[in-house]
């Protein structure tokens, strides 16, 4: 049967979020969550394999979680949620937008939509830094601590190295830094043992 709840959840986040599969990332979590669907610590997992798999990212993550939901149907209720309203738009703009893209105020909007893209990305990276670094305690979660959770010494390093990585090879394809980080999560599991 077609999960209408899991439809109508991916069309709001894809109807709503404007800036990519990034961007979408505080939408589905909170959603994600909000319906009991998983935890923060399978949430992180999902957005990890959505990025290794070939394809978009909101199109891997949607699928991933309507498939967890609701098997082969909750997969395609899910993806087609989350793709119709930008297969939507896009018909829309490609009608109209040449017509109003000099209109003073389609250019206010869309310079008013770019730093709202810019924290809504900035904040599911924060998110997902949290729960790596912290044992997955969530940012809301460590906000109300009063005492700082266990730090994950392992994960710190890793993201640590990608970031000197990224920033020295910039170039350098995300999947080889997935690998890299996978490689070091091994490494780092072997050679120090003792680090949680």
């Amino acid at each position: 049967m077609f999960d209408l709840l899991l439809f109508t959840t991916f069309f709001k986040i894809g109807l709503f979020t404007i800036g990519g599969g990034y961007a979408m990332i505080p939408m589905i979590q909170q959603s994600v969550l909000a319906h009991g669907w998983m935890t923060v610590t399978d949430m992180i997992d999902f957005i990890a394999i959505s990025e290794s798999t070939p394809g978009p990212f909101a199109v891997n993550i949607a699928t991933f979680i309507g498939m967890t939901r609701g098997g082969i149907s909750g997969a395609l209720a899910a993806t087609l949620g989350v793709v119709l309203p930008s297969f939507i738009i896009i018909l829309l703009i490609a009608r109209f937008f040449l017509k109003f893209q000099d209109n003073t105020w389609v250019k206010a909007v869309l310079t008013g939509v770019r730093p709202a893209v810019v924290g809504l990305i900035a904040s599911a990276a924060l998110s997902i830094f949290v729960v790596n670094i912290f044992h997955g305690v969530s940012l809301e979660g460590l906000l109300a601590s009063h005492t700082l959770p266990a730090v994950n010494w392992r994960g710190l390093i890793i993201v640590a190295a990608i970031l000197v990585i990224a920033r020295w090879k910039p170039k350098l394809h995300p999947i080889f830094l997935i690998l890299i980080s996978g490689a070091l999560g091994v490494v780092l599991h072997l050679a120090l043992p003792f680090l949680n």
